[in-house]
């Protein structure tokens, strides 16, 4: 690997890390980054979640104003999603390389469609939430009764999320937006703390049973962390819509090499 290639990686990594603090969706342009520098694709998979944890860590440590009286929630749907992330993990190793490059296009190109859905998504999480407290009256933050629908989603995305988890963020949003009574910024910093549980806990099955490119995850971890904590810092201040529609053409353009590699 050249300095060129390197500094393509740790400029990938910086940027997933700020996406996945504000959108959710940063290995849409890690994973295809190491794609177009030769790496096979479940390697690439393994190293690029691996290298995306410590921006997972740093984008939910700038986020901890928004996750005060979140920890007994947090508590129960980090175990669940542990669960999950590990039967991922655990699918991704056992079935042949060859279904893992037939099945990631069509999950790369529904996280695109997810990403560019997301401010639909996020009004109508938002109306749902408005009729709810219209019927109920106001419930205390952090004091609901944690659906088990919602428990069944976030064990749901998690194995996803250990399986490849382009635009897991998009998911748990979703989800905990639809069941949850909380702010979008509180949801969002909720999100950045159940992606830290679903890609560590992934990350320590493949580095146990996997081969990792470390010099790829120490770029990536270099830079994600990076881009989780300004993405935390700035992250409300780009337009959105510019992140969003870079992050699907990314997505769109590894799908296709995929398809036709």
């Amino acid at each position: 690997m050249g300095p060129a290639e390197a500094l393509a990686i740790f400029a990938a990594g910086a940027a997933a890390g700020a996406a996945n603090t504000v959108v959710g969706s940063g290995s849409l342009i890690t994973f295809p980054t190491l794609l177009a520098f030769g790496f096979p694709p479940v390697l690439a998979n393994v190293s690029n979640n691996v290298g995306l944890v410590p921006g997972n860590i740093s984008g939910t440590v700038g986020y901890r104003r928004e996750l005060a009286g979140q920890r007994r929630r947090l508590s129960w749907l980090g175990a669940v999603a542990a669960v999950g992330s590990l039967a991922g993990a655990v699918a991704l190793l056992a079935l042949p390389p060859s279904l893992f490059k037939v099945i990631v296009p069509a999950l790369i190109l529904i996280a695109c469609v997810l990403v560019a859905i997301q401010p639909w998504l996020s009004g109508r999480v938002s109306a749902s939430r408005n009729r709810r407290a219209a019927r109920q009256g106001a419930v205390a933050s952090g004091r609901e009764r944690i659906s088990p629908l919602l428990g069944a989603g976030v064990f749901g995305a998690a194995a996803y999320g250990g399986y490849f988890g382009a635009a897991l963020g998009v998911l748990i949003i979703g989800l905990m937006g639809t069941f949850l009574d909380e702010t979008m910024q509180r949801v969002n910093g909720a999100k950045n703390a159940l992606a830290a549980v679903v890609n560590g806990t992934a990350a320590v099955v493949y580095v146990i049973f996997a081969h990792v490119a470390w010099l790829v995850v120490l770029l990536i971890a270099a830079g994600s962390t990076l881009g989780g904590f300004l993405g935390a810092k700035f992250g409300r201040r780009l337009p959105p819509w510019a992140l969003r529609a870079f992050v699907v053409l990314i997505g769109v353009i590894s799908a296709v090499k995929l398809i036709g590699g």
